[in-house]
């Protein structure tokens, strides 16, 4: 069940927000989107729930895509990142293939118990090499596509695996740029290390991987960015992040302009539209 804010405490965060600058107007080249993949009930969004708040989310909520945003102060450097859930129904072909288009690093998660879910991840990565390397063709850029490939439900597979583990490490077998998990998003197991394996392939800071930073609520951050708390607190915070309240996925036309831009040779910048406040 998705949270609910009342209008008192949206006026707050858009006051908090608004007086934070620091960690929202995140510098063009450390924006990143994480695009999650595979079929309908495999997990992806539990795994999206464990990585932003720790928890499990019992109960099934079809998902048509669902985005986050995550801003990370990291020893100073500001980092953004971009989650987009997907729908494992695919309604809309067209979409998925901006979504990868415009991905920079991709989990794809299919369950042990459902041989189909393993197929599905097989056609999705397919879809995304092609699709990158399409995109390298024209604009001459070096890709490389840290995938992270998840075996999930791994804590009740011992009455109904369908999916040995020597199968997914075939399908990424050579590729130095992907790695198997088998995970439990219902009990975090080997959630965290799936999510330090890929930032380390993407060449991104550990400290994004949940277990290594400090988890800060919107107004704790107000409080860091004050300038005698920041001095005070700079060495004893290292790392930290927050969930952006209320973001919205950037717009269709936006998505399609970042990828025009990066084909006609002016998208080395990352244009990530900033996080919207309603």
């Amino acid at each position: 069940m998705r949270k609910s804010h009342s209008p008192s405490n949206v006026g707050a965060m858009m006051k908090t927000f608004h007086s934070s600058p620091a960690m929202l107007n995140v510098p063009a080249k450390n924006s990143y989107r994480m695009v999650i993949l595979g079929a309908s009930r495999v997990g992806k969004s539990c795994i999206v729930s464990r990585f932003l708040n720790s928890r499990f989310e019992e109960q099934y909520t079809p998902t048509i895509e669902d985005f986050h945003r995550k801003v990370y102060n990291i020893h100073g450097d500001i980092y953004q990142l971009d989650i987009l859930d997907t729908s494992g129904n695919h309604p809309f072909p067209a979409m998925r293939r901006l979504s990868i288009l415009t991905g920079d690093v991709f989990i794809l998660v299919f369950s042990l118990d459902s041989r189909g879910t393993f197929e599905e991840v097989q056609r999705l990565r397919r879809q995304i090499i092609e699709c990158k390397m399409c995109l390298k063709d024209k604009t001459k850029e070096a890709t490389e596509i840290p995938i992270a490939l998840c075996g999930n439900k791994v804590d009740r597979v011992e009455l109904h695996r369908e999916v040995q583990a020597e199968e997914a490490e075939r399908l990424i077998a050579g590729d130095a740029n992907s790695a198997y998990f088998e995970i439990s998003a219902k009990k975090n197991a080997n959630v965290e290390e799936m999510f330090r394996a890929l930032f380390s392939m993407a060449k991104l800071p550990h400290e994004m991987s949940p277990a290594l930073h400090r988890r800060i609520s919107v107004q704790y951050s107000e409080a860091l960015h004050r300038k005698s708390f920041r001095l005070r607190r700079a060495k004893e915070v290292g790392a930290f992040g927050m969930v952006s309240p209320l973001a919205r996925r950037p717009s269709v036309n936006s998505d399609l302009m970042y990828i025009k831009e990066k084909v006609l040779g002016r998208g080395q910048a990352r244009e990530r539209e900033k996080c919207l406040i309603q």
